[in-house]
């Protein structure tokens, strides 16, 4: 039997960021894929966000994203595009990338950090004891764990076998998705009808003045929604002919399709992200309609979030009940994410009430307080952990500041590359005792003369000093005193080292 620190069980997005944020920890981690191969059919996300474009950066890989992709305002609510290039981040847009190319970008950082994947291979079944996990692979090889982390997707295996509840509601539209070639050209661009949705585009496309250009080559991207939202036979070129000669009067001649797929608005959210040793994250723990492209980012998120907490259990920093913080923290994330969702296909309905609610909110929306609050939802940068009263940054991302340090200028994201905490002090020099910590959380002293500025909230008082966690977001803040430090430090970093 082989044993490895953490199993994870998929190799999309969600798994792969997790696999790399273990890894800059030093845990032992392999990612079980069931794919034979990284090549993925069927249409997937279009793109990240703000916030996760940030989550990258804190790991100093945003710019391979960067340079494959297209920055684009692309954040929304509805049909009605959100502006953000007013928010105080270096990332005041979203990216377009396709997540064949999102993937792929992970695939090689966390194969440059010596992660094994294993293609090929799927989880048949686990048990799980008071010290660790037995996996069985469906070729009846078996892995030992201490911790079994479920990111494959909406079915998974790793969710149904431990028994976690994936309560929500049943779908209510469904749409077809395919990749196919017509003799016909057709009219590319989102189109809307009372019998739905529907939509054409070609499959490489690039960003110009915030709107899609589709190049003419390759082959086209189709939408159309069906008119039975409960279907469950796999879907084929026949129907795809039928349902685009109800929406368009003719079919385009549609043939030779890459592959043909079905997407609907079932939403779903697992009753815990933690049973015992077995976590989940991703699509495993959420799912929900594709509108508004938040699925990818909230797993990657979810992915971050797990990561350094699992690796200080697993190394022993930490006690075994800091796990439950990715639940407490993560789950709300994801709720509101569902709600969001489901409010959005709400707004695509094409009848005239739904039409009329669309443009009163479109007319909310196109005011600076309502676009900052959504704005700040849809692109994941107001999110605010819930640590308690205090200080408006406690809970929140810490911006990416040039701050000046004894050393010279860093911008705040530098220190995050490694995965670390950071104890940041902009006020005197700190005269108690953090050598306890020194191992775990470096200390830096630093200036920084600007406003503190903060998506949608604005301006708030500068703190005297802040302990930012290694998913980039602040543990605790200073404000002249030292009160608590102490016991965040204990609570998220480990008790004191005895000297």
């Amino acid at each position: 039997m082989i044993s490895h620190s953490v199993v994870i069980a998929g190799g999309g997005p969600t798994g792969l960021m997790l696999a790399g944020e273990l890894a800059l920890a030093g845990v032992d981690v392999v990612v079980v894929e069931r794919r034979p191969n990284q090549e993925l059919s069927g249409a997937r996300a279009l793109g990240i966000s703000s916030r996760t474009i940030e989550v990258l950066d804190q790991r100093g890989i945003a710019e391979r994203f960067l340079s494959a992709g297209q920055a684009a305002q692309v954040t929304g609510f509805g049909v009605t595009r959100l502006d953000i290039s007013d928010f105080p981040t270096r990332h005041n847009y979203g990216l377009a990338l396709r997540q064949k190319h999102i993937e792929r970008l992970l695939a090689e950082w966390v194969t440059e950090l010596g992660v094994p994947i294993l293609y090929g291979h799927e989880i048949a079944g686990f048990v799980q004891d008071d010290s660790g996990v037995d996996i069985t692979l469906a070729d009846g090889r078996s892995l030992r764990t201490p911790y079994l982390v479920g990111c494959d997707g909406g079915r998974s295996i790793v969710r149904k076998t431990a028994d976690i509840d994936f309560p929500g509601w049943d779908a209510t539209t469904s749409n077809l998705l395919a990749e196919v070639e017509m003799t016909e050209t057709p009219p590319y661009g989102v189109h809307r009808s009372a019998a739905g949705t529907y939509a054409f585009g070609r499959s490489e496309y690039e960003i110009k003045d915030g709107a899609i250009v589709y190049k003419e080559i390759g082959p086209i991207g189709v939408m159309v929604t069906e008119p039975n939202a409960h279907a469950t036979t796999e879907p084929t070129l026949d129907d795809l002919r039928t349902l685009l000669t109800a929406a368009c009067g003719t079919d385009y001649g549609v043939h030779s399709p890459t592959w043909i797929s079905r997407f609907t608005d079932m939403t779903r959210q697992a009753a815990t992200y933690r049973r015992g040793r077995v976590l989940l994250a991703g699509d495993a723990a959420h799912i929900h309609s594709p509108i508004g492209g938040q699925g990818l980012s909230a797993g990657v998120q979810d992915a971050v979030n797990l990561g350094w907490k699992l690796a200080q259990v697993v190394r022993g920093t930490s006690p075994d009940r800091l796990l439950d913080t990715y639940h407490a923290e993560r789950h709300p994330v994801g709720a509101r994410v569902l709600k969001t969702t489901m409010a959005q296909v709400a707004l695509h309905r094409e009848d005239d009430r739904t039409l009329a609610v669309r443009d009163i909110l479109g007319d909310l929306l196109r005011m600076e307080e309502p676009r900052k609050h959504i704005a700040g939802m849809m692109s994941g940068l107001d999110i605010r952990y819930d640590l308690g009263p205090g200080h408006p940054l406690l809970g929140r991302r810490m911006p990416d500041l040039d701050i000046i340090t004894t050393s010279g200028p860093r911008r705040v994201f530098s220190f995050l590359h490694a995965a670390r905490p950071v104890l940041l002090n902009f006020g005197a020099p700190r005269t108690s005792d953090l050598a306890a910590w020194a191992d775990r959380v470096p200390y830096v002293h630093a200036t920084y003369d600007r406003a503190w500025i903060l998506p949608v909230l604005g301006a708030i008082p500068a703190p005297t000093a802040v302990l930012v966690r290694p998913d980039g977001y602040v543990a605790w803040v200073g404000d002249g005193a030292e009160a608590g430090l102490t016991d965040a430090l204990t609570m998220w970093f480990g008790a004191p080292a005895e000297h």
